[in-house]
C-alpha cells in the first residue's frame, strides 16, 4: 500500500469517527429535555441523582462503554441507558448506605415528604395528586406508564427499553392504568 493510500485510508476513518461524534452530540442534544425527565421518573424525581445518571449515561455514550447499534430508534436505547444507569446507581448508594450504616439515620428519609426536585415542577394540587399516586405504583408500571404517556413511548417501544416482553408491558401498563385510577378516585 503506498503513503498516498495509507493517509487516504487514515482520513477516511478519521472523518468517520468525527462524524459519529457530531451525530452523537445532535442526537443527545435533541433528546436532552426528554432524557432528563425519564432520569428524574427513574430516580424517583430526586433531582441531583437525576442528573448524575444523566451524566453518568452521557458519559458511556461518549466513551464507547453504550454502543448504539443503529437497530431500533435512538431514543430508545438512551433511555435503556439511562434506567440501567439508574439501577446501577440506586444499587451503589444502597451498598455505600449499608455498609456504613447510614439508612434512614435520623429521620433523613421520610417517604411522605414531597421529592426535592418537584417543587419547581409541580404547580397545582392534581399534579401533586398525580405525582403521589404515580408514586404508590409498582416500579415497573410506573417505568410503562411514563414512557407511554410522557414520552410517547409505543408499548412495544417502552418493553423494548425495559427489557421485558410486550406481552409483560402491556399487562403492567393496563394494570398500572387501572390502579392509578382507582387511587386517584379515593384522593
Amino acid at each position: 500500500m503506498s503513503y498516498t493510500a495509507a493517509a487516504a485510508d487514515t482520513f477516511a476513518v478519521r472523518r468517520s469517527i468525527d462524524s459519529r461524534a457530531v451525530d452523537l452530540d445532535c442526537e443527545i442534544v435533541r433528546h436532552n429535555r426528554a432524557a432528563f425527565g425519564w432520569a428524574l421518573a427513574c430516580c424517583r424525581w430526586d433531582r441531583g441523582l437525576a442528573e448524575d445518571v444523566l451524566q453518568s449515561s452521557y458519559l458511556k455514550l461518549i466513551d464507547g462503554r453504550a454502543r448504539f447499534s443503529g437497530d431500533g430508534e435512538f431514543r430508545g436505547f438512551l433511555f435503556g441507558v439511562i434506567r440501567r444507569t439508574a439501577v446501577e446507581e440506586r444499587r451503589r448508594r444502597a451498598v455505600r448506605n449499608a455498609l456504613t450504616l447510614g439508612l434512614w439515620q435520623n429521620g433523613a428519609h421520610d417517604s411522605h415528604a414531597a421529592p426535592s426536585g418537584l417543587d419547581p415542577i409541580i404547580q397545582d394540587e392534581t399534579s401533586r395528586e398525580l405525582v403521589a399516586a404515580l408514586g404508590r405504583l409498582s416500579a415497573r408500571q410506573r417505568e410503562v406508564l411514563h414512557l407511554v404517556f410522557y414520552q410517547d413511548f409505543t408499548i412495544a417501544a417502552a418493553a423494548d427499553v425495559l427489557g421485558i416482553s410486550l406481552g409483560a408491558a402491556r399487562v403492567h401498563y393496563e394494570r398500572g392504568k387501572a390502579q392509578l385510577r382507582q387511587l386517584l378516585a379515593k384522593d
